[in-house]
């Protein structure tokens, strides 16, 4: 299994696993936009004959309510079934996550939209990637059915030089105590110069 960054040439191969998989498809121009304006943020997974079983489609836009900020989309993530349970969408939504707060744009969460009954991925999101309920959107999707607004919130710490990304994912208590160690270990050495 190959997981890479999504490109303009695999849209074709990323739509039918679209439209194998998911009841919401979008138009060509929707997936044209995001490969050529945030080709960095998406990637796809192949198997080992280059089909492509799965993918994550990202993009930036400003935030509805603060237009100063900006926001990170989970657009469109999926996996064809006989791929399921192998830790590939766990590990496109990483890479995504990853390279949605390492990039040049600083932005405040990431954002998704996950149907009522889609538990599997509800279970996903909420509780092995750390996603928080925002808020319910009644007739989200074109059958009408509600989705659930999820956010990851991200916070950067200001280093002289750059920005370092800090995401609450997966807290535990143990987690918990290792980020605040790893923090005062680096404002000691940022202190001593």
């Amino acid at each position: 299994m190959n997981i890479r960054r999504a490109e303009a040439a695999d849209l074709l191969n990323i739509l039918k696993c679209n439209l194998h998989n998911l009841p919401e498809n979008y138009p060509m121009r929707f997936w044209t936009y995001s490969a050529l304006i945030w080709p960095e943020i998406s990637f796809l997974a192949e198997n080992e004959d280059g089909k492509v079983v799965g993918y994550v489609l990202c993009s930036i836009e400003r935030a509805e309510k603060f237009p100063h900020q900006w926001v990170g989309h989970i657009n469109s993530l999926s996996v064809l079934r006989p791929y399921r349970r192998m830790g590939l969408a766990r590990q496109l939504m990483d890479m995504a996550k990853d390279a949605l707060i390492r990039g040049t744009i600083l932005i405040e969460y990431i954002q998704l939209h996950v149907r009522k009954s889609n538990r599997a991925a509800l279970s996903l999101y909420r509780d092995k990637l750390g996603y928080k309920h925002h808020r319910l959107e009644a007739k989200y999707y074109g059958d009408g059915e509600d989705a659930y607004s999820m956010r990851l919130p991200v916070t950067y710490m200001k280093h002289p030089q750059t920005w370092v990304a800090v995401s609450y994912h997966y807290v535990t208590d143990n987690t918990l105590q290792l980020a605040r160690r790893a923090v005062a270990q680096l404002r000691r050495k940022l202190a001593k110069g």
